[in-house]
């Protein structure tokens, strides 16, 4: 295939997956709107309160950034295992299988889609934390390239998961058993400091711990570990997993019977 027919068919995938989350807006794009604002309400306004000052920051701006980060991740996931395996379920994914279209094709187009998805929940999320606090951005670069690789990392383990999913109860393994327990412990609502030296050794384990603290640096100007070191390991996170994920596709694995 030559580029003009490559990008062809990568931005059908993309259009296709762009129109479905945005045609059942009202389940995909409005209920992390309400979960995040009553995140906002209680623990922000009325626990937050309570707790006063975390990094030294009110701890309603404290945990902003981790609740962005948190709805990016869960929606950036959620997009691309549901459509796909849908596409598995219907059989429709057979089209893909014998056409042309090379398998980083069909992994890009996916992850894009889930992408556009994540980061348009977090533009949502953002603007609703403004009716609770006053965000600054500390370090503009920082906030973008996080969220971005960040919406890539979980958009490709989403397509991980389809492929290996059998049933319908196999999609929400995943992110009920490990995506949500890793988000919470992963420093959304407390800084890691307040840990004793051993647990902050485990949490060093958690690669959410990374993103969060990533985003946060950008957003505030603190973190529990560098920066640099955030980035790295999302990139490093990434290839491992697209690497995994092209091997699957490449053998039909889910697919192929």
């Amino acid at each position: 295939m030559n580029a003009h027919a490559l990008f062809t068919a990568y931005g059908t995938i993309v259009q296709r997956e762009i129109r479905r989350f945005t045609r059942i807006w009202p389940q995909t794009l409005l209920p992390p709107a309400v979960t995040m604002t009553l995140y906002f309400i209680i623990f922000g306004n009325l626990i937050g309160s309570r707790i006063g000052e975390m990094g030294g920051f009110d701890y309603m701006s404290f945990i902003v950034p981790g609740l962005i980060m948190m709805a990016v991740i869960t929606s950036s996931y959620a997009n691309v295992v549901s459509s796909f395996f849908s596409m598995k379920f219907q059989r429709s994914v057979e089209e893909l299988l014998v056409s042309p279209v090379p398998n980083w094709v069909i992994l890009a187009g996916y992850v894009t889609g889930g992408m556009a998805r994540g980061l348009g929940i977090g533009v949502i999320v953002t603007l609703l934390s403004l009716a609770f606090t006053r965000l600054q951005i500390h370090n503009l670069p920082m906030v973008v390239i996080t969220v971005f690789l960040t919406s890539a990392l979980f958009a490709v383990g989403g397509f991980i998961n389809a492929l290996l999913a059998t049933k319908f109860d196999d999609v929400s393994i995943v992110p009920t058993f490990i995506l949500t327990p890793l988000t919470y412990l992963g420093g959304v609502f407390y800084s890691i400091d307040l840990l004793p030296n051993f647990w902050q050794g485990v949490s060093m384990v958690n690669p959410i711990l990374y993103m969060v603290n990533g985003f946060r640096f950008g957003i505030l100007g603190v973190s529990d570990v560098s920066p640099f070191v955030s980035l790295g390991m999302i990139l490093v996170f990434i290839a491992v997993l697209s690497f995994i994920a092209l091997k699957l596709l490449a053998r039909g694995k889910g697919i192929r019977h």
